[in-house]
């Protein structure tokens, strides 16, 4: 028999055996279910965590977040986040995102928003770190689930692995999971992860913007992403290359509809913790793009379209300029555009709908969010009663480059930011070739090198620049990123590929393109790729010759500083290349003086195209390009200015064209001779260090009396006349021979356009340029004292004032004003003044009203428009009065005595502040005497702190140099123009 149980109940041998067995079958089966327990309450815990309701108030970093940052002065282990990329070791494959801005109409600030992302993950490599992008993000919930079932049923399966620690390296904007196992090489994972941010106005991120619309306050919400601030949205592989597919879900107010990248399939509703009802839209899939194009609207506005090939086009706007048809021009050329683009490029858009939004506040002009476009107002709506073509044709550019992205940065997206002319180098390459198509009066050439070449070419000689692909080393952080969208990314980009696409002919070039694009569709490039694939276009063909592989060549333009200048021996037809400078450039070691490019050369012999020649080296002879003694023998490199370079040409040869010109001008094709004159005084500029002399610039001048183009005038008055010039050469003696010499000119082609703008303005409706060149003209006629041109002032700013239907046009409007006020007294003075303050006035008028106030003869004036500006109510303008007042020529001496008078208030509202400087540094620009320099000094050195002192005494030394410039500068033209001046 056995032992008594402490019950008194007795069990035989077999029976305690069986029992004991169960028990322990119980046990096991009681772990079991104690384990599935603790696991599913661990996972409801998580869920309940991520989906509670933050405060919409609460900032990144408060108590309790559940994301630890390292506190004051502690260290951690080197790692991966001490570097500025992710490591590789995780490739997203999707996120699923949801974002809830808690915003409400008329609610009061601040503003913030929450969310949830779930990113799944293919993992290159073992790791027991998850690095990715956040910042200024509040983050807590984390969770890692995996790895997954390969079955797609079972894609929401996967083991837990706990995470043992969440914080921020803040400087490189990563958050940490460190996690108590590896993930495995091979398997796929999901990321969970809860958090909130705030909605500021900074304009990038997502933001919140304030607006009027028909008459009532609004607000809506909006997201600018690139380069770097997918990471404050929502935490992610903010990588270019680190593509994904998204789903997105947008939790917002009833009142307002949500946008993003795809189309919305789904809406339902949700209660809040305290009762209130928001909407939840579900958009559809995205397709494989990067994290800075998802894009976020969230906004009360309505909307016009149509459907272009499949292509659903929407453009969103305020209700008021819907109404009023402001959006129409956009949505006529949007779907031919994409028609156009997809014709040229033979690839199909692959979005069943794209988005354009006006947005009234906006950081940049335009950004391309795939599916979900946003632009300023201004840069998308048109107002049908504006009858001229240039806001049409601004608009058109503006729309044509976001086109373009959607192909290049959208479609095949730069492996990294170094590369990122790439993308918009292209675009803005893009942007004519689509304009001109939409609107074939305008000129491809002549924009082509008023806004993109011939800006870039006068910066890309300065200390700054740099080289279009620039080493990845060499970007430090996201500040030096934002920096990479300058002038060279886009406009030298454009120029680049504008030369490239000269000497490959168009039909190799797009060849080239289509192959490139196919090849990395959903996915990332760098430069190289794209030279590749156009060599395997040029190697199957026999048409196009190049002088070296396609790498060699549009590396030396892509990977060097700078830009070389051609000069050409006439006598020898020897060409040599020498890298461009001027005398800052000079000795700063960046340049590299041995740099050569290998050059295509496009040229033109007595009127006629010839074969384009290479110039590969340092110096190269080209016998073909020798010359006759005739004067009717002449020679122009780079036609039709499609060549990255400057040229240089003896004085002779300088003087043999501009007898040329003088005979006939259309001898030489309208955008050489803009081209001839840019060269010639880029060149003999001292500061730029004077290829030629300046009088060999000013020789080429002595034609204009036959030139018919505002387009070549522009630039010609540009240089003849530059700004200080223009309130300085009556200080030296010079006006008088100047305004001889400019008006026997400019008489023809003046009352040519006088004439129209008296008897029919509309006329110039068609033409694209005179919105950009006609003022020029005329107000350089009122300044040289043409009696007519001030009686057209006069004329039609007496009409504005009789009847506010007369509006001045818009193209004229600041060169008739000013000297409608200069030619009238204090009646004129007072109706500027008036309509400054009118409550109708645009930004626009009230800039150019506040630029005609100082034109007044009557010093008296001009004193009370200085005081005017100690009002409180105009504290941001002051510093434009004093400016706008020290550059005429009576108000300079009024305008320092206010300043030295006033010196404790201004120095009371701006002595903090770093406009001061810019208020001393507009009074520099206007001295012309060393007594004046001197006095200036002695100001400095009696009223200003020592800082401040410092920097104001650089740029007054500065101002003494550029004094001692531009007496000698000022004397030779005069001397010139004394010889000259009959001529």
């Amino acid at each position: 028999m056995g032992p008594k149980a402490a019950s008194g109940f007795y069990l035989g041998r077999k029976p305690a055996a069986l029992l004991a067995l169960l028990l322990a079958a119980l046990l096991l089966a009681l772990a079991v279910l104690g384990a599935l327990y603790g696991r599913c309450l661990h996972e409801a815990e998580e869920l309940r965590a991520a989906e509670a309701p933050p405060s919409p108030t609460a900032r990144p970093g408060t108590a309790g977040t559940g994301c630890c940052t390292p506190s004051p002065g502690s260290t951690r282990r080197p790692g991966a986040w001490d570097h500025p990329r992710l490591p590789g070791a995780l490739l997203p494959l999707h996120y699923q995102l949801r974002l809830w801005p808690r915003v409400s109409p008329g609610q009061p600030a601040p503003f913030g928003f929450s969310g949830q992302v779930n990113i799944t993950v293919r993992c290159a490599q073992d790791t027991d770190t998850v690095l990715l992008h956040s910042a200024q993000l509040e983050l807590w919930g984390a969770a890692v689930r995996g790895p997954l079932p390969e079955e797609p049923a079972r894609a929401n399966g996967g083991g837990s692995i706990q995470v043992e620690e969440l914080w921020l390296e803040e400087e490189r904007e990563y958050a940490v999971l460190e996690l108590r196992r590896s993930l495995l090489a091979g398997g796929s994972y999901v990321l969970q992860l809860s958090f909130r941010g705030t909605l500021s106005e900074e304009l990038d991120g997502l933001f919140l913007t304030h607006y009027t619309d028909q008459g009532q306050s609004s607000m809506l919400i909006a997201s600018q992403l690139e380069p770097t601030y997918a990471r404050t949205v929502y935490p992610c592989f903010d990588e270019p290359a680190m593509k994904a597919t998204f789903n997105i879900v947008i939790v917002h107010h009833p009142s307002y509809v949500a946008l993003s990248n795809m189309p919305a399939i789904d809406k339902t509703e949700m209660k809040d913790e305290n009762g209130s009802i928001w909407t939840v839209t579900t958009f559809n899939t995205t397709l494989k793009m990067s994290t800075y194009i998802t894009a976020f609207v969230v906004c009360d506005f309505d909307y016009v379209s149509r459907t272009e090939r499949g292509n659903e086009i929407r453009i969103w706007g305020r209700k008021e300029a819907i109404k009023k048809g402001y959006a129409d021009y956009a949505l006529n050329i949007t779907g031919p555009l994409f028609s156009f683009l997809e014709d040229l490029f033979n690839i199909s858009y692959p979005l069943s709908k794209t988005d354009l939004v006006a947005l009234p506040d906006f950081g940049v002009g335009a950004m391309e969010n795939w599916g979900l476009m946003t632009f300023q107002e201004s840069s998308l709506m048109y107002n049908p009663s504006d009858k001229f073509r240039g806001k049409k044709a601004m608009i058109c550019l503006i729309v044509s480059h976001e086109l373009g992205h959607q192909w290049f940065g959208n479609l095949v997206t730069m492996n990294w930011w170094n590369d990122l002319w790439l993308n918009e180098g292209f675009a803005s390459y893009f942007e004519y070739i689509g304009a001109s198509y939409m609107e074939p009066r305008l000129s491809l050439n002549q924009i082509f090198y008023y806004h993109m070449l011939q800006p870039v070419l006068r910066e890309d000689k300065e200390i700054a620049s740099r080289s279009l692909s620039m080493r990845e080393e060499n970007i430090k952080g996201p500040f030096s990123l934002i920096g990479l969208f300058d002038i060279f990314t886009y406009s030298k980009g454009a120029s680049i590929i504008r030369m490239l696409s000269s000497f490959l002919t168009d039909r190799l070039f797009f060849k080239a393109l289509n192959l490139y694009l196919k090849a990395f569709s959903f996915s990332s490039a760098s430069q190289d790729d794209l030279w590749t694939h156009i060599q395997m276009v040029v190697d199957t063909q026999n048409e196009v010759q190049l002088p070296a592989p396609v790498k060699n060549i549009m590396d030396s333009w892509t990977c060097q500083n700078g830009f070389p200048i051609l000069t050409l021996n006439l006598s020898t037809g020897v060409i040599s290349q020498k890298q461009f400078y001027n005398k800052r450039t000079k000795n700063d070691t960046a340049y590299k003086y041995g740099n050569t490019w290998i050059v295509p050369i496009s040229w033109i012999r007595n009127g006629s195209a010839q074969p384009l020649v290479w110039l590969d080296t340092s110096s190269k002879m080209f016998p073909e390009m020798q010359i006759s003694d005739s004067g009717h023998d002449w020679i122009l490199l780079n036609m039709n200015t499609i060549g990255y370079y400057r040229v240089n040409y003896d004085p002779l040869y300088l003087k043999r064209l501009a007898q040329l010109l003088e005979r006939d001008p259309k001898a030489i094709p309208v955008i050489n001779r803009l081209h001839l004159l840019d060269d010639a005084f880029t060149l003999a500029e001292k500061n730029r260090a004077g290829y030629i002399e300046i009088e060999s610039a000013f020789g080429l001048t002595k034609y204009l009396a036959k030139e018919d183009q505002l387009f070549v005038w522009y630039t010609a008055l540009s240089y003849l006349i530059p700004e200080p010039l223009e309130n300085i050469v009556n200080k030296y003696g010079i006006y008088p021979f100047l305004k001889k010499y400019l008006l026997r000119r400019m008489l023809p082609i003046y009352h040519y356009y006088a004439n129209i703008i008296r008897q029919n303005f509309s006329a110039l409706a068609d033409e694209f340029d005179h919105e950009i060149y006609l003022e020029k003209l005329i107000n350089t006629a009122c300044w040289l004292g043409l009696q007519d041109c001030l009686n057209l002032s006069s004329e039609l700013y007496t009409k504005w004032m009789e009847n506010p239907d007369n509006e001045i046009p818009l193209t004229i409007k600041r060169t008739i004003c000013c000297y409608g006020v200069a030619m009238g007294s204090e009646r004129e003075w007072e109706f500027a003044w008036k309509m400054y303050n009118h409550n109708n006035s645009t930004e626009l008028d009230k800039n150019i009203m506040l630029s005609a106030l100082r034109c007044t003869r009557e010093s008296w004036l001009l004193r009370r428009y200085l005081q005017y500006s100690l009002n409180n109510s105009f504290s941001n303008t002051t510093v434009i009065i004093i400016s706008n007042v020290a550059a005429t020529a009576i108000g300079h001496r009024i305008a320092w005595e206010f300043v030295t008078e006033n010196w404790l208030l201004l120095n009371e509202r701006y002595g903090k502040n770093r406009i001061l400087l810019q208020l001393l540094k507009s009074m520099e620009n206007f001295v012309n005497t060393d007594l004046q320099i001197q006095e200036l000094q002695l100001f400095y050195n009696t009223t200003l702190h020592e800082d401040l002192r410092i920097s104001a005494t650089e740029m007054l030394q500065f101002a003494k140099f550029t004094n001692k410039e531009r007496r000698k500068v000022i004397a030779r033209f005069a001397d010139w123009l004394r010889k000259n001046i009959d001529d």
